[in-house]
């Protein structure tokens, strides 16, 4: 080769070396290193293969100058034995006039080209042989040149490094990904607490536990069931389930009921054959692959988080995404627990507060009808007895009467369990029919009911209930204990709450000191369960009760009227 082809030649060869260092495709490297190779050397054919990343098998093994056809009919392809293999062994440049000749030559198989020239050089990394480029037939039909295989050589070490950079850079691709989604992760299990803590509806926290579970594990399809009895219910789902709320399958001889009862999560690699219940039970139709995760709370099993089909393909769950679903499921499993806590000690509350109604109403009977009744016994007894018509006349006249304040009584009690006035016209009517009785009292009562301003018919039941009984508790207590000559009551609003005060000009009490002797604790407790707070200022002043609530009550209906049922 003269001085000027060879300057050409080396020239050449630097910008293929520039060109692919910069390259982070693998295929596209190695099918660049084959054209620049027999472009370079004139070989009819170019074969470059590589090992996987532990150097047990063949990764990559890519040809030119082969056709498909020829392909299909050469078959199987090369597991690096024979010449090939050599170059393993000893990673040095061989050169051979005819390759079928070499000791360690296997031969060709059938259907594979007549090739006789050869040279094979090692692709090296790192120091350490990791495959090697081949290059056959010569196209002028003479051997490889000392030239070309110093030319291969370089092409080989251009191979290595390319393949390295390569590799590092989806290695680290790898790594930013799994960093990412570690973020995305602690992310999602921050708002998924955030939402366990502040969020007072169930629905929406394991809604949000499925469709951020779904997203992060690349899953079509997120379930959550929850234990009832011996059966596991759908509470929520994301995905392609078909209305898979509200499905059931049992406990026992389940999939999912077995990784509930046992605690231990479980990988299914073909749901058809593994999963003990249809998926179609679940809503589900032609998945694949699965992975169920128990919800323990302090080792208890609540229920189970399942996801199928993991991305697009359908391929099989990873530990990783098992790790990462362990997170939700806990998480669920703390805002089931969390729920049913709450709604055990808000059924507590109401039971605690129709037992207290029993009790004022038994005392209010006690007190009042009862001793009337055997005051007016004894009267009528003590007539019976006399023959002075007289007497025996007064005698009824007086029973009358005290009958009559009896039924009157009576009525108030009823009135005051649940007043028809609540029922049949609203709540404003209501309380002024309850300021009406307190003014006949004797007491002097100024209001300020804003309730039609707003339409007071839009409340809910169980919260015309909670401001009604406030007032009524909060005058019973002026009347009683307060030793005042006039209370002021007001019920207003603004766009987010309402603001219901009861006022009064008496000698005042020692909050701190005398709160449940007064009957607030009937009060706070139905503020409580309204999801709204209550103030108390007392002094030489008088008392002021202030209860802000909500403009929807934060209970369900049969919660927040549980006291009213009970008591009456």
């Amino acid at each position: 080769m003269t001085e000027p082809h060879k300057e050409q030649h080396l020239r050449r060869l630097l910008e293929v070396g520039r060109s692919l260092v910069g390259q982070l495709e693998p295929e596209a490297v190695l099918d660049q290193i084959l054209e620049e190779a027999c472009e370079i050397t004139g070989a009819q054919y170019a074969a470059l293969w590589v090992l996987n990343d532990d150097r047990s098998a063949l990764d990559r093994f890519v040809t030119r100058g082969i056709d498909a056809p020829t392909h299909r009919a050469i078959g199987e392809l090369p597991r690096g034995r024979g010449v090939l293999g050599v170059l393993i062994d000893d990673p040095r440049p061989l050169r051979l006039g005819d390759v079928g000749q070499h000791a360690e030559s296997y031969g060709f198989p059938a259907g594979h080209p007549p090739m006789r020239s050869f040279l094979g050089v090692p692709v090296l990394i790192r120091g350490q042989a990791w495959g090697n480029l081949y290059l056959t037939e010569k196209q002028d039909g003479g051997d490889f040149t000392e030239q070309d295989e110093e030319a291969a050589i370089i092409l080989a070490q251009w191979a290595g490094t390319a393949i390295e950079n390569a590799r590092l850079y989806k290695s680290s691709e790898r790594r930013r990904e799994e960093a990412e989604r570690g973020v995305r992760s602690l992310e999602a299990a921050r708002d998924i607490a955030d939402a366990v803590g502040g969020m007072p509806d169930l629905e929406r926290v394991l809604e949000l536990v499925v469709k951020r579970g779904r997203a992060l594990i690349d899953a079509r399809t997120v379930l959550i069931l929850l234990r009832d009895g011996e059966e596991l219910v759908v509470a929520a789902s994301a995905g392609r389930a078909v209305a898979a709320r509200g499905r059931r399958i049992p406990v026992v001889a389940s999939t999912a009921g077995q990784v509930l009862e046992r605690g231990r999560a479980s990988r299914i690699a073909d749901v058809g054959s593994e999963l003990k219940v249809a998926a179609e039970r679940l809503g589900l139709h032609k998945a694949q692959t699965a992975l169920l995760v128990p919800m323990l709370h302090h080792g208890r099993g609540i229920g189970v988080l399942t996801a199928f089909d993991h991305s697009a393909e359908g391929g099989e769950f990873s530990a990783a995404d098992e790790q990462l679903l362990r997170t939700f499921a806990a998480s669920a499993a703390n805002a089931v627990a969390l729920n049913r806590s709450v709604e055990a000690g808000r059924l507590r509350a109401a039971i605690e507060a129709a037992d207290r109604e029993r009790g004022r109403w038994a005392r209010e009977l006690h007190d009042e009808t009862l001793q009337s009744l055997g005051g007016l016994r004894v009267l009528l007894a003590a007539a019976s007895r006399r023959a002075d018509g007289a007497a025996t006349e007064e005698a009824m006249r007086q029973a009358i009467t005290d009958i009559e304040e009896a039924i009157d009584n009576l009525r108030a009690i009823i009135s005051d369990l649940r007043p028809s006035l609540l029922d049949d016209l609203g709540l404003q009517p209501a309380i002024e029919a309850l300021l009406v009785r307190r003014r006949e009292a004797g007491l002097e009562v100024v209001s300020q009911l804003s309730l039609d301003d707003r339409g007071d018919h839009t409340l809910p039941r169980e919260l015309e209930t909670v401001i009604y009984r406030m007032i009524q508790e909060a005058l019973t207590n002026v009347v009683k204990h307060a030793q005042a000559s006039s209370v002021h009551v007001s019920v207003t609003s603004d766009d987010s709450q309402w603001t219901v005060e009861v006022h009064d000009n008496g000698v005042g009490f020692d909050p701190s000191a005398r709160t449940e002797g007064f009957g607030l604790a009937g009060i706070r407790e139905r503020v409580y369960l309204a999801g709204g707070t209550l103030e108390l200022e007392s002094g030489e002043a008088g008392t002021l009760v202030r209860a802000q609530l909500p403009l929807r009550s934060a209970v369900d209906e049969p919660s927040g009227l549980a006291a009213d049922q009970a008591a009456s």
